[in-house]
């Protein structure tokens, strides 16, 4: 328990002392909301990689492998709800804390947790696009049609994966998958980054504008594996910005923090978030901005919170 108060009484002072975070979150922050990850605490895979976006564009078999697996799966997605550093991170942003949250999550739980500025670096699960005229529908409604073209496949049982897959390996030969009707034959993708594709570069440019404008960065729950996301880290290092990390095992860019605390980014930023909010409180009335640098003896009792 006295390890635990020790790393929230340092992350707090880190952004206590950090004008803007930004934010950078992975997979590990939704992991509480029962959303599975790729990755254990060595960075490694746990499972298979993912879908490759040149071999879904490809190959008919393997779009009709995928979308039968996430007609199963996607129901994770569809079902969770934001945890409490979904929501920490939406109150901290709301007192001035946070500038934004970029995530590399394609499962839209920050926005509905209340975040308000958030950059979806791989795009959102829960829209599907035509990949030859550009048309666009809500995910769930692609979803009933799979159901209906392939009746009974919904009673097939198969543990959840990352991002709406399932552990299922069956006979998909038969699996019906429909094309875009405005085109007639356009291929429904989801609207998020396959492994392979790249991040658009509007997106990208986004992202950097708000670490640019940040006094540092924080990385939650995410090992930085792919190079999406760990080039901002390396940009905020390079900028001479402070870079923290809260996250559950090795990442990437561990020689670039200068402070990281291993703990569940639920407990841990829920934790902050009062803390901190008590802090803005009495540095209001005091007549002092949120943002003062404080001294980490400030945070001496947070344990007794």
């Amino acid at each position: 328990m006295k390890s635990e108060i020790s790393d929230i009484e340092a992350l707090a002072a880190f952004v206590a002392d950090t004008p803007r975070l930004a934010v950078l979150s992975g997979a590990g922050i939704s992991t509480a909301s029962g959303i599975p990850d790729y990755r254990d605490d060595r960075g490694d895979w746990k499972r298979s990689p993912p879908m490759q976006h040149q071999l879904f564009m490809a190959s008919h078999a393997a779009r009709q492998r995928y979308w039968a697996r996430a007609l199963i799966g996607f129901r994770a997605l569809q079902q969770a709800e934001p945890n409490a550093a979904h929501r920490a991170l939406a109150r901290l942003e709301a007192t001035g804390r946070v500038a934004g949250v970029i995530t590399q999550n394609v499962d839209g739980l920050h926005r509905r947790a209340g975040s308000r500025r958030v950059i979806e670096l791989h795009g959102r699960a829960d829209l599907v696009r035509c990949m030859g005229c550009g048309a666009s529908r809500m995910r769930h409604d692609l979803h009933a049609e799979l159901a209906s073209r392939n009746p009974g496949w919904l009673d097939t049982g198969a543990r959840a994966g990352p991002d709406g897959d399932a552990d299922l390996e069956a006979d998909f030969a038969g699996f019906r998958v429909p094309s875009c009707t405005r085109c007639g034959d356009g291929i429904w993708k989801p609207d998020v980054v396959f492994f392979g594709d790249s991040v658009p570069r509007p997106r990208v440019a986004e992202a950097f504008a708000l670490l640019e404008e940040a006094g540092g960065l924080l990385v939650v729950g995410s090992s930085l594996m792919v190079y999406s996301g760990f080039r901002f880290a390396r940009e905020a290092a390079r900028a001479g910005k402070p870079v923290a990390c809260l996250n559950l095992g090795r990442t990437r860019a561990d020689e670039l923090y200068s402070l990281k605390v291993s703990a569940s980014a639920e407990t841990c930023l829920a934790a902050l978030a009062e803390a901190l909010e008590g802090l803005t409180a009495s540095d209001q009335a005091d007549g002092a901005s949120p943002q003062e640098s404080t001294s980490p003896d400030t945070f001496s009792t947070l344990g007794q919170r």
